[in-house]
């Protein structure tokens, strides 16, 4: 049966701020090696036989950033859907699972989250064929990790006997029950017993056996799901699930909402299985995860940008515009952005998503977007801004535009640094080259765009009693956001 990829990618990443936020989580982040981690996702499974281009379901506001991220990798997805607000995985997954059945025959799906590091890809494989093998036989599959530490932060599954015989293969073994993230007493007991595995979040199971035990176990959620796919709408390359139908399902996890509840059988020949997944995994959940899946320095570091260490010792330092030092530190994670400077011990590091919590209580930008923030089109920069005034970066990709649109609060003077601009002023319109600049008026209709072959950079000042991103009235948009 054919293997397919079903991709969540709704994740926010918050233990990861101020690199992983909201409009940009960590999924999208290259963090370890070149590639993104959603970029890793997909090309780990490339080459195994019989693999179907991906699903992917992710939020509907990081679509273009994912869509990108594929084409730089020569990915066209089968599918991309987006959701309108995160409800778990197990929704997510029977979306997937009802446009897979909805356009073919059956097939064996491979659920991976879009931000988890895999270091040992043979190894991966090997699970992956095992796992093919089992599901083909009906089995549900679940990939658990073997613990090398009391680690709390994950969910842990119970191992019951084995039941592969070649020493070859990776070894797998009836499943006999989920855990919840334990306190560190139990996480040591875990540990102790060699009984129970890390739960990785990845599933193998045909899509039919998906739906069906989702109908049996949850029928609240196979409900809502089908009517925000009936509902739902193709735009381009996304499909749009209808929000008011999926807004009703029920918020609930794969393990939860069907696996944990296969254990319970009595079958002999219908059962759920673990494999032992021993291939370099981590969720990179927090900074110290990421500082143990990466390469090091001999005091045990690992430094990203312009750094200088003194005396330092097993800590992580990032760097993304700034110079940074530091002296005599140890077990420490210092990271820095163009709006942002987090300082917190390798113990403590499950707190960000307490600071985190706290910005969005108190509607704080930081936990929202970056400076630099994406478009389709390409990007901005902020600069500068004060009371009536703010001073952007704009970088519009070769061929592109920004929507035709009008603002009622602020006026806009551009000014070319590279790269040729074609500006619509209402009725007028008007080719700039390097050090030219215009005008734009507040409630004057106007449209940037790009008609080169290089990417065009522009100097934007905004000038006005409002400057917020919401004073936006579009007319008309390449990348439908005029609905």
């Amino acid at each position: 049966m054919y293997l397919q990829p079903i991709i969540l990618s709704g994740g926010s990443g918050t233990r990861l701020w101020p690199l992983s936020r909201e409009h940009f989580p960590k999924q999208l982040l290259s963090l370890v090696g070149e590639h993104t981690m959603i970029q890793d996702t997909i090309l780990r499974i490339c080459s195994l036989e019989n693999v179907l281009s991906p699903v992917i379901v992710c939020n509907k506001e990081h679509r273009f950033l994912v869509a990108e991220q594929m084409r730089q990798i020569d990915i066209t997805p089968q599918q991309l859907i987006l959701e309108p607000s995160g409800r778990n995985t197990a929704p997510a997954l029977t979306l997937a699972a009802l446009s897979v059945l909805d356009k073919r025959e059956d097939c064996i799906l491979l659920v991976m989250p879009a931000d988890h590091v895999i270091r040992d890809i043979e190894s991966f494989h090997q699970c992956i064929t095992l796992g093919h093998q089992l599901a083909e036989k009906n089995h549900p599959v679940a990939f658990g990790v073997a613990p090398t530490h009391p680690e709390s932060g994950y969910g842990y599954i119970e191992v019951g006997e084995s039941i592969t015989e070649n020493a070859i293969l990776p070894t797998a073994f009836k499943l006999q029950s989920f855990k919840e993230k334990p306190d560190r007493q139990t996480a040591q007991f875990y540990l102790e017993t060699k009984r129970y595995l890390w739960n990785s979040g990845m599933f193998m199971f045909k899509a039919s056996i998906w739906i069906e035990k989702i109908s049996t176990y949850t029928p609240k959620v196979l409900q809502a799901c089908t009517q925000a796919i009936d509902k739902g709408t193709q735009d381009g390359d996304f499909f749009r699930v209808e929000s008011v139908a999926f807004s009703s399902c029920p918020s609930d996890s794969i393990d939860y909402a069907v696996m944990e509840k296969l254990t319970d059988q009595e079958d002999s020949t219908f059962f759920p299985v673990v494999i032992s997944l021993e291939a370099g995994w981590s969720d990179v959940g927090a900074w110290p995860s990421l500082l143990e899946a990466s390469t090091r320095d001999e005091q045990g570091n690992l430094a990203k940008g312009d750094i200088y260490l003194d005396s330092t010792q097993n800590s992580l330092i990032f760097a993304e515009n700034r110079m940074v030092a530091a002296i005599g530190l140890k077990d420490t994670m210092v990271v820095e952005t163009s709006d942002v400077v987090l300082v917190v011990h390798k113990d403590y590091a499950q707190n960000v998503k307490n600071i985190v919590a706290q910005l969005k209580k108190e509607n704080r930008e930081e936990y929202i977007s970056h400076r630099k923030v994406y478009r389709p089109w390409g990007y901005y920069e902020s600069i500068d801004f004060g009371s009536r005034f703010q001073v952007k970066r704009i970088m519009v990709n070769p061929n592109a535009s920004l929507s035709l649109q009008m603002h009622h609060h602020r006026a806009e003077h551009w000014i070319v640094v590279s790269g040729t601009a074609r500006v619509i002023r209402d009725n007028e319109v008007a080719l700039l080259s390097e050090n030219q600049s215009t005008y734009i008026p507040l409630g004057i209709k106007h449209r940037l765009e790009n008609p080169g072959k290089v990417p065009l950079e522009i100097i934007e000042v905004q000038s006005g009693s409002y400057l917020g991103e919401d004073d936006i009235v579009r007319f008309e948009d390449h990348y439908g956001r005029t609905k």
